[in-house]
Parts: C-alpha cells; structure tokens; sequence
C-alpha cells in the first residue's frame, strides 16, 4: 500500500516559489526547448513569477510539504462601458494528475472567489485551457481573436496622414501612453498596472519591436507590436485612436514590402480585416479568447452604466450560479431613467431565468439579448428582450493581453 496522504489547502507563499514555478511547467508542458526559443533560462521563469506571488492572491493543497494544486488571483483593473472596475485575473490553475478528480479545484476556484469578493473585484477573467470546464464553474466567453494572414501583393497602398511613424523600444513610455489613451475609448481593455505590463511581455521573444503612430500634435495615437522573422512580419497586435492612426501603420507595415513575404497578425475585436482591404481575399481565423464570469452581481450592477431612457426599468429573475450562494436565488434588477442599476433580492418568485454565464456574456456585450433568448440562455418576454436590448450599450470588449 502507498503512503497516506496528508492534504491541506493554504495560501501559496514566496517560500514555495520552485514548487509553483515546477506545477505549472508539468501541467502545461512547458519545456526547456521552448524556453530557451524565446530565450528564458529556468531561473529567469522562477525570479519573474516572484512578483505574482508577491502581489496575487494565491491559494493551493499540499499533501505534507508538497504543493501538488494550486490557483493564482491577479489583483487587475478593466475597463467597462468606460468604468473601471477591479478584476481578480485568475491564471496559474493546476493539479498533479495523481491527486485528480478529488473536487480540489473546486474548492480552490470557490476559495479564489470568495477572495475575489472580499477585495471587490466583481469579475473575474482567465484564459481559458478548457472551455466546458470553467463554463461549468461560471465563466463564459467574452471576446475572440482573429489571426489573419496577407500576401506581400495584398497589404495596402499607401495612404497620405498628417502624422509620422517612429520605431521605439517596446517597453517606452510612448507605447504606454498609446495604450493608456486607447484604454479610455476602448471597452473591456485591461488597465495595465506594472504586474499587467509585466504579464503581457512574458512570453514574447527578445527580437519583438514596436512602431508608434504621432499625430500632429505629438501625441501617439496608436502602435504596432511586431517582428521579423523568415520573410513573415508578425504583428502581437495593433492599437488605433482613430482612422488616420490605423493608415499610418499600415503604411508603416506596407513599407516593409521589399522585405517579407507575407503578414501575419491579430486582432482582438470584432472587426474582420477583409473588409478594409482592397484585395479582401485573406485568411482569417476566428476562435474565442477570454472568459469572464460576474463575481458579485450586486456590486457589479451597481457600477455598471446602462443607457438613459424616460422612464424606470424593471426586471425580476432567477438567477443560477452554480459555484456561488450569494448569486443564486430571485432578483430585481432597477434601472433609473439615467441609466443607475441596482439588484436586489425579490421576495417573490419568477418564471424568468437567467444563469450567471449567460448574465455576463450579456452584460459585456459579447452577445445580446436576443440571441441569448432565441437559443435559450434567457427565458423572459419578448418586452423584456426588448427592455434589455435598450438598456445595455452595443459594443464587444476587446482584450489583447495574456496572464
């Protein structure tokens, strides 16, 4: 017979940094080829995931002195519908095989949670490795990314803008004030602290660069994220401010004709590239990105801005949350005629339903209330349909960063 085992869940210190930095490379496979490609060193992987620990709210089992599962909370910020909102980023989520399918996870996701909602980060988002599991947990998609690709003949004609292009170092100060100035028009975007920042370079290449777009004024109106490699220009991504910013990068990137064969990008919206483009046929993927889920209902509701209307809205519902007690149960949402929200608890019951996936997918306006009522996901009248598709803005978050 094996050893007993002797399992405890605790907070995740600094002193058990090998440990964490040991679980994540086995779970997701992470090897010494891939990390010397980008050009890490293990003890380099180790001392930048010291930070996390220092600043994340981080939970795991231990069986004796082993850490064998593990979860990390980033304390981050998003912006939505222009309100920032605290937003626990939940990454670093991992488990042994051997001590698999004993519900350890699920009671360190609850754990995460309710620590969440203790630090008033009423949502939460994560990258998902498996979508039906976090559904399963409250999590639902929220945004997509679309890898596209451009033949050399097919990258746009140059386009006369006011401004100029200039190449900077990837972690100046132009590239963070183009970003914080996109932020402010831009929903569902992280607000990048130093931790966001860090995160988001971790697993690039040494030979990434950026270019960024100036206006007349001087101020950066947008950038690109990019490198060069075997003929291809690989973009990370590509921010804009307005119209003449996106033309000015595109001449910057078309100017690289000579030199490449073809493009290869990501966008993290919406919009397809096609479109824009006067040879439109291109390739382009589209696959979901990010997941979110509503922490606290309440306070979530209570920050968010709905649009104006004459009068007050009402809507009474029951919601399902199938990790989290105090997201469960009958509510009454009330909208004020400037658009202020409030949910409180019904005492009454209701036919109509909604589940907590289905709540925030709506309420970041990844999809609508139509579409969630015609394929099931709401059950309310056709007034209500109506009342929602009134009240919530239309706009699809963008995220382009990775944690």
């Amino acid at each position: 017979m094996g050893r007993k085992r002797q399992l405890k869940m605790k907070p995740v210190g600094l002193e058990h940094l090998e440990q964490y930095n040991q679980l994540l490379r086995y779970v997701f496979q992470v090897t010494d080829r891939e990390l010397h490609q980008i050009g890490w060193e293990e003890q380099e992987i180790i001392r930048a995931k010291s930070p996390v620990l220092r600043q994340a709210d981080v939970w795991g089992w231990f069986d004796g002195d082993q850490l064998i599962s593990q979860v990390a909370v980033y304390p981050l910020q998003v912006r939505i519908f222009k309100q920032t909102y605290d937003m626990g980023g939940l990454t670093g989520v991992g488990t042994y095989p051997e001590y698999s399918n004993q519900g350890l996870m699920h009671k360190l996701l609850y754990q995460a949670l309710e620590n969440m909602r203790k630090q008033n980060q009423s949502i939460s988002y994560l990258y998902p490795y498996s979508i039906p599991y976090y559904r399963r947990k409250g999590w639902e998609i929220i945004s997509d990314k679309i890898t596209y690709e451009i033949n050399d003949y097919q990258l746009p004609k140059n386009k006369q803008v006011s401004g100029e292009v200039a190449r900077v170092d990837v972690e100046s100060e132009p590239v963070k004030r183009a970003y914080e100035r996109f932020i402010q028009q831009t929903h569902g975007a992280m607000v990048r602290s130093d931790l966001a920042w860090n995160e988001y370079w971790l697993w690039d290449p040494e030979d990434m660069m950026a270019a960024v777009y100036y206006n007349e004024e001087g101020e950066p109106d947008g950038y690109v994220l990019y490198r060069i490699a075997d003929e291809i220009f690989h973009i990370k991504d590509m921010i804009f401010v307005n119209e003449e910013a996106r033309s000015g990068l595109w001449n910057f990137i078309s100017a690289h004709f000579s030199m490449i064969s073809k493009v290869i990008g990501n966008i993290f919206t919406d919009e397809p590239l096609a479109f824009l483009l006067e040879d439109a046929d291109i390739k382009e993927t589209i696959s979901p990105y990010f997941m979110a889920r509503i922490v606290d209902l309440e306070r979530f509701i209570s920050q968010y801005p709905f649009k104006p209307d004459k009068e007050t809205r009402e809507w009474t519902f029951t919601l399902d949350d199938p990790l989290l007690s105090w997201n469960q149960g009958v509510f009454t949402l009330r909208i004020t005629p400037q658009g202020k929200g409030e949910v409180i608890r019904a005492l009454q019951k209701s036919s109509d339903k909604i589940d907590i996936q289905s709540m925030t997918t709506m309420l970041l306006g990844y999809k609508r209330p139509h579409y969630l009522h015609k394929i099931g996901r709401i059950s309310c009248s056709p007034d209500t349909v109506e009342m929602l598709e009134d009240a919530i803005e239309q706009q699809t978050p963008y995220f382009s960063d990775y944690f």
